[in-house]
């Protein structure tokens, strides 16, 4: 059973399109903006939060949702902005976050991500526990400037900064902070809709989201506006609980498994039940059972299945 949970967790998550055409209807979904300042926009619609940046210079966009959103995306920029779309950054390789690519990338825009995403995009990924592949992406849907550490584009008048944040979420994921604005985008690294989903598959680990949060913490201050992969904008503190609410969860988890207990049966120990209700009861679909087995196989290296087409990630991740 538990295979199955987290299975239908990753297939969540990833948002191929192929699975997207049938449980979404496009035609039904509007794209709403907020405006954050600066030029900064947060857009919703169906998948990932966008970032848009506008400004004399051009349009900069963080993550794509799906290619059917692609018009009603690039119209609702429309009315913000009379400028050219630029630059898309890509904050990771899951469907609901770069399956409008190829049309924006059609559009003039550069597409732009850490290493591991285009690598993982080109090859595709068999996951095993999941049943689900999503197969290698067209080569016009591909970033065609990547980085391994950090980049800075200057915009706008604005230093954006683009920051790998390793083994988290996935181990591809870019932090885009928009420093004068102080708006800072987290991909999926950061949801505020619950417990976050770890994709061990692509290379996600416990420790390295833990990390994360903490790098957050350091950059960022009380006025900065967090905009998360999923969920409604928050703030610093609410970075803080999220990690301290990990450490929690780890440290639980890692007692159990120092007492010799196995998965199954330190997920009916139930060591997250006290918070379950707080982390799963804001829309979010990883329950206190997902999240203990999660951190369960992060920490002791459990990697699921993937197939021949795992991308750049090959040995286990590090706890």
């Amino acid at each position: 059973m538990h295979r199955l949970a987290i299975g239908a967790a990753f297939i969540a998550l990833l948002g191929g399109q192929a699975l997207a055409q049938q449980q979404i209807d496009f035609a039904k979904v509007e794209i709403k903006a907020t405006d954050l300042g600066h030029g900064v926009y947060e857009m919703e619609g169906a998948g990932g939060n966008l970032g848009v940046f506008t400004g004399p210079d051009g349009v900069l966009m963080v993550d794509t949702e799906f290619a059917p959103l692609a018009d009603k995306i690039k119209a609702a920029i429309a009315k913000v902005s009379d400028k050219p779309l630029k630059f898309v950054i890509d904050t990771h390789w899951h469907g609901d976050h770069i399956g409008g690519n190829e049309p924006m990338a059609q559009a003039g825009a550069i597409l732009e991500s850490q290493d591991n995403v285009r690598l993982r995009m080109a090859k595709g990924q068999w996951n095993a526990r999941a049943n689900a592949m999503t197969p290698p992406a067209p080569s016009g849907a591909l970033p065609s400037l990547t980085y391994t550490d950090e980049m800075t584009l200057h915009l706008n008048g604005e230093t954006v900064r683009v920051i790998h944040a390793p083994a988290a979420h996935t181990d591809g994921d870019s932090l885009v902070y928009f420093t004068n604005a102080n708006v800072l985008h987290t991909g999926d690294v950061y949801r505020s809709t619950g417990y976050p989903f770890i994709d061990l598959a692509s290379g996600g680990t416990l420790a390295g989201t833990i990390t994360a949060y903490e790098g957050i913490l350091a950059m960022i201050d009380d006025k900065t506006k967090v905009l998360p992969g999923h969920g409604p904008i928050v703030k610093k503190k609410d970075i803080q609980t999220a990690h301290d609410m990990l450490v929690l969860v780890r440290d639980r988890v890692q007692k159990l498994i120092d007492q010799g207990k196995s998965e199954d049966e330190i997920v009916a120990a139930a060591p997250t039940k006290d918070i379950d209700k707080k982390w799963t009861g804001k829309g979010g679909f990883v329950t206190g059972d997902v999240m203990v087995r999660q951190t369960y196989e992060s920490i002791k290296g459990i990697l699921p299945p993937t197939g021949s087409t795992t991308g750049p990630a090959s040995g286990k991740p590090a706890n």
